[in-house]
């Protein structure tokens, strides 16, 4: 099987990012002089992806008007859920309006960059067959962190380091057909859908300990900046 179908919600209004998002939704925020959305497609299509259906809502004739100006290689659909209530909702909308009858498909917000392999990704889904899985990555601390020794005595400072022993959802998601099942009118997919599909066991983890990013300040933006080149040299699989 080959995963060909992918969902990208960008309809947010991204507050925390103003002004840059006076004028531009999230995902036009520029990295290295390319919108985030720039290198999320590109990414897809170097990962054999060939229909992509955005989720707009907030400043969408930008997107729209990008997307038009721009041959990236991809049959490009937009769907509009400004209607929407919450990301679970908009998802729905995306699955419906768009007939995305894949057995197996991507999902992912608007503001997520890694270079994680999706044919590793599907082949971990294809053979755990749950109805979602998730792009896991280990913990970042937002802070440096110090270690004590039995005097309380200060012996190493780490500053801002990976917490492997914790995982965090990383945004980006393969869903199988049985998901609209467990998709709400209403509400977050974080917090209906994937805690429905904890409690049932239909749920799965795709550890990934390689490049993976989220644009929530302009920190985030910087750090991106510095890994860039990551993103550049992603190749066709």
């Amino acid at each position: 099987m080959k995963l060909t179908t992918a969902i990208v919600l960008a309809g947010g209004k991204a507050l925390r990012l103003r002004p840059y998002t006076n004028d531009v939704p999230k995902c036009m925020i520029e990295v290295s002089g390319k919108p985030v959305l720039y290198w999320i497609l590109k990414w897809l299509k170097n990962n054999g992806i060939v229909r992509v259906v955005l989720g707009v809502a907030y400043k969408k004739e930008v997107i729209e008007a990008y997307v038009a100006a721009e041959d990236f290689g991809l049959e490009i659909v937009l769907n509009d859920h400004s209607e929407a209530e919450g990301t679970g909702d908009a998802l729905r909308l995306a699955i419906e309006r768009q007939n995305v009858r894949d057995e197996v498909f991507l999902a992912m917000n608007g503001d997520e960059l890694t270079d994680v392999s999706l044919k590793n990704f599907l082949s971990f889904h294809l053979h755990h067959k749950p109805v979602a899985t998730l792009l896991s990555c280990p913990l970042r601390s937002p802070y440096g962190i110090l270690t004590t020794d039995s005097s309380h005595t200060i012996v190493d400072f780490q500053e801002k380091p990976i917490l492997e022993r914790y995982f965090v959802n990383a945004g980006v998601y393969l869903l199988s057909q049985e998901i609209r099942a467990f998709l709400p009118e209403r509400g977050d997919i974080e917090r209906t859908t994937f805690r429905e599909l904890a409690k049932h066991g239909k749920i799965k983890a795709f550890k990934y300990f390689g490049f993976w990013n989220t644009i929530n300040n302009i920190k985030d933006i910087k750090e991106i900046e510095e890994n860039v080149d990551i993103l550049k040299e992603t190749r066709e699989e």
